[in-house]
Protein backbone atom coordinates (compact mmCIF):
# COMPACT_ATOMS: atom_id res chain seq x y z
CA UNK A 1 0.00 0.00 0.00
CA UNK A 2 1.60 3.27 -0.98
CA UNK A 3 0.59 6.57 0.64
CA UNK A 4 1.53 10.11 0.21
CA UNK A 5 0.63 13.01 1.85
CA UNK A 6 0.29 16.29 0.34
CA UNK A 7 2.54 19.30 1.88
CA UNK A 8 0.30 22.26 0.36
CA UNK A 9 -2.98 20.46 1.81
CA UNK A 10 -4.19 22.89 4.70
CA UNK A 11 -6.03 19.84 6.34
CA UNK A 12 -4.59 18.25 9.41
CA UNK A 13 -1.80 15.68 8.87
CA UNK A 14 -4.14 12.76 10.63
CA UNK A 15 -6.80 13.68 8.36
CA UNK A 16 -4.48 13.01 5.23
CA UNK A 17 -3.74 9.92 6.63
CA UNK A 18 -7.34 9.15 6.55
CA UNK A 19 -7.63 10.38 3.41
CA UNK A 20 -4.52 8.43 1.61
CA UNK A 21 -5.92 5.01 3.44
CA UNK A 22 -9.59 5.73 2.27
CA UNK A 23 -8.08 6.43 -0.99
CA UNK A 24 -6.47 3.10 -1.27
CA UNK A 25 -9.61 1.46 -0.28
CA UNK A 26 -11.34 2.95 -2.88
CA UNK A 27 -8.53 2.40 -5.33
CA UNK A 28 -8.60 -1.43 -4.75
CA UNK A 29 -5.30 -1.19 -2.94
CA UNK A 30 -6.80 -2.78 0.13
CA UNK A 31 -9.62 -4.95 -0.42
CA UNK A 32 -12.02 -6.41 2.41
CA UNK A 33 -10.26 -8.01 5.11
CA UNK A 34 -6.31 -6.62 4.24
CA UNK A 35 -4.75 -5.99 7.37
CA UNK A 36 -2.94 -2.75 7.39
CA UNK A 37 0.89 -2.36 8.26
CA UNK A 38 1.59 -1.46 12.09
CA UNK A 39 1.06 2.00 12.70
CA UNK A 40 4.73 2.69 13.71
CA UNK A 41 5.52 1.76 9.70
CA UNK A 42 2.62 3.70 8.29
CA UNK A 43 4.44 6.94 10.19
CA UNK A 44 7.89 6.22 9.94
CA UNK A 45 6.65 5.66 5.56
CA UNK A 46 5.08 9.10 5.87
CA UNK A 47 7.61 10.69 8.21
CA UNK A 48 5.33 11.27 10.80
CA UNK A 49 4.24 10.92 14.48
CA UNK A 50 3.13 7.42 15.71
CA UNK A 51 0.16 8.99 17.43
CA UNK A 52 -0.60 11.16 14.02
CA UNK A 53 -1.13 7.86 12.24
CA UNK A 54 -2.80 6.28 15.34
CA UNK A 55 -5.41 9.44 15.46
CA UNK A 56 -6.31 8.96 11.83
CA UNK A 57 -6.78 5.14 12.37
CA UNK A 58 -9.24 5.75 14.96
CA UNK A 59 -10.77 8.05 12.66
CA UNK A 60 -11.57 5.86 10.11
CA UNK A 61 -12.55 2.80 12.87
CA UNK A 62 -15.28 4.98 13.64
CA UNK A 63 -16.62 6.16 10.28
CA UNK A 64 -16.78 2.02 10.32
CA UNK A 65 -13.98 1.45 7.37
CA UNK A 66 -11.57 -0.18 9.80
CA UNK A 67 -11.69 -2.90 12.89
CA UNK A 68 -9.21 -3.04 15.65
CA UNK A 69 -8.70 -6.78 16.63
CA UNK A 70 -6.87 -7.54 19.37
CA UNK A 71 -3.77 -10.08 18.16
CA UNK A 72 -5.05 -9.29 14.36
CA UNK A 73 -4.38 -5.75 14.16
CA UNK A 74 -6.13 -3.46 11.88
CA UNK A 75 -8.18 -5.06 9.13
CA UNK A 76 -10.16 -3.28 6.28
CA UNK A 77 -14.18 -3.91 6.85
CA UNK A 78 -16.44 -5.71 4.81
CA UNK A 79 -18.26 -3.18 2.61
CA UNK A 80 -15.66 -0.53 3.52
CA UNK A 81 -14.63 0.09 -0.39
CA UNK A 82 -17.77 1.07 -1.16
CA UNK A 83 -18.59 3.13 2.01
CA UNK A 84 -15.55 4.69 1.51
CA UNK A 85 -16.61 6.07 -1.57
CA UNK A 86 -19.88 6.91 -0.08
CA UNK A 87 -18.36 8.63 2.79
CA UNK A 88 -15.67 11.39 0.75
CA UNK A 89 -18.85 12.06 -1.48
CA UNK A 90 -20.82 13.29 1.37
CA UNK A 91 -17.60 15.04 2.67
CA UNK A 92 -17.23 16.83 -0.73
CA UNK A 93 -21.22 17.89 -0.20
CA UNK A 94 -20.14 19.37 2.85
CA UNK A 95 -17.47 21.27 2.17
CA UNK A 96 -19.69 22.36 -0.99
CA UNK A 97 -22.30 23.63 0.94
CA UNK A 98 -20.30 25.19 3.44
CA UNK A 99 -18.68 27.29 0.78
CA UNK A 100 -22.06 28.06 -0.21
CA UNK A 101 -23.34 29.11 3.12
CA UNK A 102 -25.28 25.76 4.02
CA UNK A 103 -24.99 24.41 7.19
CA UNK A 104 -24.97 20.66 8.69
CA UNK A 105 -29.04 20.98 9.74
CA UNK A 106 -29.42 22.83 6.36
CA UNK A 107 -28.06 19.79 4.09
CA UNK A 108 -30.10 17.20 6.89
CA UNK A 109 -33.21 19.32 6.04
CA UNK A 110 -32.60 18.92 2.70
CA UNK A 111 -32.00 15.09 2.65
CA UNK A 112 -35.46 14.73 4.74
CA UNK A 113 -37.40 16.51 2.18
CA UNK A 114 -36.56 14.70 -0.57
CA UNK A 115 -38.58 11.90 -2.22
Amino acid sequence: MLLKLDVTDSRPLHEQVAGSIRRAIAEGECAPGDRLPPAREISEALGVNVNTVLRGLRGLRDDGVLEFRRGRGVTVTAGADQRAVVLGRVRELVADAARLGYGRNDLIEMIREMP
